[in-house]
């Protein structure tokens, strides 16, 4: 694929990941809100983003599968219509107070992520390894749209149907979708190392033994669950349990989910100055900073700022991991290995968002960031090791 033809399929996928991620955005903020008007027990307030995040899990491997066998393109567009049946379903549900509706609406967002998700292998797999960190940062830039357009619903549409509130934004949110599948259809993606299709593959478990391999994956997951684990309690924690208004929580989401794909636009040259493995860890150094933040205080400003260092940290920390992850397989185990890690990385994810409105109800949102201390650390060593191994292989 040509360089020009390249540029443009990355800014269309990032373009697409703008409108992927205001879904994301939308239910992210306003998710658990919905949740506790809807739910049976406060303890269940969660049950909806953990839809979300369970239709992710379940969706992965099945959509890393039909990107490889129709393409890129029409995957993708499949993937983005499914927003506009989450849009409609979530309305609905919100309008009959049914909060299985919502539920079931909220799954079917998860699912189109799951194709969104793959957004940043397709820009990964275009181009030469030494420029992969630059293209999966580009495509990630979206995000910073979506950071703005995503909570910008929630506010309008917040009262726009009396005694359905965000019926109304999620209404929006099935017309943006539309937009993505404009968006998508403007790009030309290669099938996915379709060069390789009939090259040998690696026996998947001398694959997976790789720490190559390994070590991203964990990195990937630790770095994924734990942001939704702190960030889908930190709405809740503010409303329910700190007295602060609907408002304050939507902001507070808002910076954090703008300061998730922010840095996407300096990402790849601190990858290019410090390598993939050292940005993962400061990725985590700074989820961990996020953390010391929300344990000094419960103001608003605490909360702001714990969720915008969450948001860099998860930028960093999953950004290297990918791009860690993509110089460890060889082409042909693509398939393979992106499905594996998407399946555990959503799936962790699901236990980490429903374990979140849980123990929020339970132990409280300090004792949740103390939970996230050891596994950080636990990681960081983990990458250490990663980096000794490497360097006693090539030594």
């Amino acid at each position: 694929m040509n360089k020009p033809s390249t540029n443009k399929n990355i800014a269309l996928l990032s373009a697409s990941q703008a409108v992927v991620g205001s879904q994301t955005a939308l239910m992210m903020s306003v998710g658990a809100l919905v949740g506790i008007s809807l739910a049976p027990d406060p303890s269940l307030a969660t049950v909806p983003i953990t839809s979300m995040v369970v239709g992710t899990a379940i969706t992965a491997a099945p959509a890393t599968f039909l990107i490889h066998k129709l393409g890129r393109k029409n995957a993708f567009m499949l993937g983005t219509s499914l927003s506009i049946f989450a849009g409609l379903i979530a309305a609905t549900g919100i309008f009959l107070s049914s909060f299985i509706i919502f539920c079931i609406a909220l799954a079917f967002g998860g699912a189109s992520a799951a194709f969104g998700q793959q957004y940043r292998f397709a820009a990964a797999d275009s181009v030469p390894e030494e420029k992969k960190g630059s293209a999966i940062s580009w495509v990630l830039a979206g995000g910073v749209i979506a950071g703005f357009v995503g909570p910008a619903l929630a506010r309008w549409g917040r009262e726009l149907f009396v005694g359905a509130e965000y019926a109304g934004s999620f209404l929006a949110l099935s017309g943006i979708a539309l937009l993505g599948i404009v968006i998508l259809s403007q790009t030309k993606l290669a099938k996915p190392h379709e060069e390789h299709e009939k090259t040998s593959k690696t026996p998947f478990l001398k694959v997976l033994r790789s720490p190559d391999i390994f070590i991203p994956m964990i990195s990937g997951i630790v770095t994924y669950s734990l942001m939704t684990f702190i960030m889908v309690a930190a709405p809740l924690a503010m409303v329910v349990v700190c007295g602060h208004s609907k408002d304050a929580a939507t902001t507070a989401v808002q910076w954090h989910i703008i300061s998730m794909f922010a840095p996407s636009f300096f990402t790849a040259f601190i990858i290019a100055k410090i390598g993939a493995r050292a940005m993962t860890g400061v990725g985590l150094a700074l989820i961990l900073g996020s953390v010391l933040i929300a344990l000094n205080g419960i103001s608003i400003s605490h909360f702001n700022f714990a969720m915008i260092l969450l948001g860099i940290g998860w930028n960093f920390g999953f950004i290297g991991s990918t791009a860690l992850l993509s110089q460890g397989y060889r082409p042909q185990d693509a398939m393979r290995v992106q499905a594996l890690n998407e399946q555990l990385i959503f799936g962790t994810m699901a236990v980490a968002s429903i374990g979140s409105g849980v123990l929020l109800q339970t132990i409280g949102w300090q004792a949740i960031n103390i939970f996230a201390i050891p596994v950080i650390t636990a990681t960081l060593a983990l990458l250490a090791f990663g980096d000794w191994y490497d360097r006693r292989v090539s030594s």
